[in-house]
């Protein structure tokens, strides 16, 4: 900001003071003091960008609403979607899963209460961790399947990728449990904005892959 000069003295320009976040991880949410690190930024949410990980959207009909992390023969998803101003979301979603997934117990996890268990998919069993994480009038849904969800060595890799997202669920009324929309990078942004088209913070390939 400037502060008024006096006469004869140029104007003076002070810093803001960066605010330090008041929790040591995330998730985030976009209006609260969090780390500055490389997040690739999805428009509903911003990931940390991990040079392991290949990474995905999957879309729903036009609309992109989950990002698919791949590694290690391990699966995460994460999605966010809209809650309520007045109580959070996980303990209602958690109910609704359990009532249509056999196999799945509750138990206490890194993020809180979270779902394991073996469910069937098509045809095969498979092993699965649900996680949950209340926000601001969000919910930040991550679900891992395949090795991770019994190898805590993978699983933290995924944990801590989930601990630095952004979540960006703007001022616009949404029903609950809506998705908060997500676009590929740089969709939207204008012509001045993008970034040089020889930088991929991919690395996996020139464009994230889709899933529909």
């Amino acid at each position: 900001m400037f502060r008024r000069k006096r006469r004869g003295q140029e104007p003076v320009v002070e810093e803001s003071a960066a605010r330090e976040p008041d929790r040591e991880s995330g998730p985030w949410d976009a209006d609260e003091a969090h780390p500055e690190t490389d997040r690739i930024d999805l428009g509903g949410l911003r990931v940390p960008h991990h040079p392991a990980f290949d990474i995905r959207l999957a879309a729903m009909g036009d609309q992109h609403v989950s990002v698919i992390a791949l590694y290690e023969e391990s699966t995460l998803q994460v999605q966010a979607m809209a809650a309520p101003k007045s109580s959070g979301l996980w303990d209602e979603v958690r109910t609704k899963i359990t009532s249509t997934a056999s196999g799945l117990s509750v138990s206490e996890g890194p993020l809180g209460a979270e779902l394991r268990g073996e469910v069937e998919s098509d045809g095969e069993r498979r092993q699965i961790r649900y996680l949950g994480v209340d926000g601001p009038r969000w919910l930040l849904l991550a679900i891992i399947s395949g090795r991770a969800a019994l190898d805590e060595k993978v699983a933290e890799e995924f944990l801590d990728f989930v601990r630095d997202i952004v979540v960006v669920r703007g001022s616009d009324p949404m029903a609950r449990e809506e998705a908060i929309p997500l676009r590929r990078p740089n969709e939207n942004a204008s012509e001045q904005d993008a970034p040089d088209p020889g930088l991929d913070p991919f690395q996996r390939g020139p464009e994230i892959s889709e899933i529909r």
